[in-house]
Order: structure tokens, then sequence, then C-alpha cells
């Protein structure tokens, strides 16, 4: 005698999948930051956008870049900026203190600790808004 054939459905039955909630990030604060991380890109674009369409007002000349100006010192595109320099610092401030993670340094074969690589990184990013600041500031 042959074991039966296998009964076959066309349909598979439904698994149970619970309900998650579109704030499920918010209930672990590792998961918050990772989140609003990765919300952040939205306003590096936006500071890129703005720094295009600042290029693109100097190429049409000097009325065109004055039309520029006065329209980022509206009350709306204030507020809209300081939002976006929040956001760009924070993405700043956690994109460099990934780096002990993302990049592992050996000197005479130890591992650099990771205060010196993100002391490094923080320097140089205070070296570089210094040196542009007063390249800006001097005029």
């Amino acid at each position: 005698m042959s074991p039966p054939e296998p009964h076959y459905t066309l349909y598979h039955p439904r698994w149970y999948r619970r309900r998650v909630s579109v704030w499920w990030w918010l209930q672990n604060r590792s998961y918050t930051r990772f989140v609003l991380r990765e919300l952040t890109s939205v306003f590096v674009a936006f500071f890129a956008v703005v720094y295009l369409w600042q290029l693109h007002a100097l190429v049409q000349g000097p009325e065109a870049y004055g039309r520029f100006l006065a329209r980022l010192r509206t009350p709306l595109f204030l507020a809209v900026n300081t939002v976006a320099f929040l956001f760009v610092l924070f993405h700043a401030i956690t994109w460099l203190n990934l780096t002990p993670k993302a990049m592992v340094l050996r000197f005479r074969g130890k591992r650099v600790p990771d205060s010196v690589i993100l002391g490094l990184n923080y320097a140089a990013w205070l070296a570089l808004s210094g040196a542009v600041a007063f390249v800006l500031l001097r005029g």
C-alpha cells in the first residue's frame, strides 16, 4: 500500500501577524535616535537644494541674487533654516560618533582608542569650520 497523496490547496492559510504601530520606533530610545538620524537626510537635501538655488541666482545676476537673499530673510525661511540647521547638526554629530565603529585604525599593531578617533574627527570639523568662517567673515 502506497502512502496517501499530500493534499495541496491553492491558497495558503493566513498567518497571524501582530499589528505594529507606525510609531513603534518611539518606544525605544536607540530606535528613536536611529530613525531621527535617517530623517535628517531630508534636511541635508534641503540645504543642498537651497545651495543650488543660490548658485542659480548668482549666475542670473545681481538682481536675481538680491531677490534670493530677500526670500531667505523672510520669517518662514528663517524658521525652516533654523530647524534644518539643528537637524543637520544632529546628523553631523551622530555621523562623527559612528566613525570609530565604522573605521578601525591600528597603530603599531594596537587598535587606536575610539576617543582618539572621535577627538581627531571633531578637531578636523572645528578647524575646517573655523577656516570657512574666516574666509566668509573676512570680507
